[in-house]
């Protein structure tokens, strides 16, 4: 298994942002309204926000960059890595992250990056991140995490419309001597590829005029076309439920940790009948497990630091804490870590408007 540590990393801020335009799932007249119940207490999204057409992932992530820097007071000059971790780029070529260096007026000696990962994103990149920087010659870096979803599900798929919402997060890390390392336990598994995917508009199957853009029935409810996301539940869930556990089970036992010792346990923010199992077989009690789901859904590799923004904010910010992170989902890949934070900079959640 892919378990390590990365020594020597603090995390200085988090900062998250999400278009203002907001949807209800009580107003989604595609399904009924005695179903669209059963749905909200199924899956715990009573709204989210969507971006406009033309509003980018890395729209959101420069607002919360800027922010953050601002409220640091850091020196620009001083950050040499950007790691831009998102599925949904503002091109194919070149890399958003380049695009982010130059707009946040980041210097030429600032290496930038993108990874393509979507549900366990922000665990690979904080592992990615700190690694690159453990060695002290990188003194400063920025995690940019974030998804535009919803401009790629389908309004007529029950099975993802109402689940998916957008936002960009960026967390500041910094190179200090003797600070608490971060311990991950990381993991894949490709054979499931299929489970979270968007078929057509790569290279693999090429966005075709003819077959690319046609709705079809997948079953009662889901209709959506091969550049929509198209999501099978029932295997994300047996998945999540298989893996999830374990993997945080093996890394507090890598650690000589037990959960009690832990403060906070905040978890990709899949659906909350998932979120809720994982819990449950976790035996966590629900004070140290927050959500940010009724209010902004599956934001994808957003969603653990959203969540720690707009649900543990005024914690963060005046002490000491211990938390457990854990992504999962398309890929599929999961991971988790667990780090120590001290008194970090939150600025308040920015809200984009076009």
């Amino acid at each position: 298994m892919a378990i390590f540590s990365v020594p020597d990393i603090r995390l200085a801020g988090i900062s998250a942002c999400v278009p203002e335009a907001e949807f209800h799932n009580k107003d989604y007249d595609w399904i009924s309204e005695k179903e669209r119940e059963t749905l909200i207490k199924t899956i715990g999204v009573e709204k989210k926000r969507h971006a406009e057409k033309g509003t980018t992932t890395a729209d959101l992530c420069y607002d919360a960059s800027e922010e953050l820097i601002n409220q640091l007071g850091w020196d620009k000059k001083d950050i040499d890595l950007l790691l831009f971790v998102s599925q949904s780029r503002d091109y194919i070529i070149p890399a958003t992250s380049g695009l982010l260096q130059h707009r946040l007026a980041l210097p030429k000696s600032c290496m930038a990056m993108d990874v393509s990962l979507g549900c366990s994103g922000y665990i690979y990149g904080l592992s990615m991140i700190g690694s690159l920087m453990t060695t002290g010659k990188i003194k400063k870096g920025l995690l940019l995490t974030g998804d535009i979803s919803t401009l790629n599900t389908s309004y007529k798929d029950k099975s993802a419309f109402p689940l998916f919402g957008d936002a960009g997060t960026a967390t500041a890390l910094e190179f200090q001597k003797g600070a608490s390392s971060l311990h991950f336990n990381l993991q894949t598994d490709g054979g499931g590829y299929d489970a979270i995917i968007i078929p057509d508009g790569g290279i693999r199957n090429f966005a075709d005029k003819d077959t690319s853009f046609d709705y079809e029935m997948i079953s009662e409810g889901i209709h959506r076309n091969k550049f929509n996301i198209a999501l099978d539940g029932i295997k994300v869930f047996n998945f999540s439920l298989r893996e999830v556990k374990p993997n945080v089970n093996t890394l507090l036992g890598a650690t000589d940790r037990s959960s009690e010792s832990i403060d906070y346990f905040v978890f990709h923010q899949a659906n909350k009948l998932m979120n809720e199992t994982i819990r449950k077989q976790l035996k966590l009690p629900p004070e140290k497990v927050p959500y940010s789901l009724a209010e902004y859904g599956n934001t994808s590799s957003a969603s653990i630091p959203l969540t720690m923004v707009t649900e543990l904010k005024e914690a963060l910010k005046g002490g000491s804490h211990s938390s457990c992170l854990s992504g999962f989902g398309v890929g599929l890949s999961w991971g988790s870590v667990i780090l120590n934070t001290e008194k970090l900079v939150v600025p308040e959640l920015l809200v984009h408007k076009k």
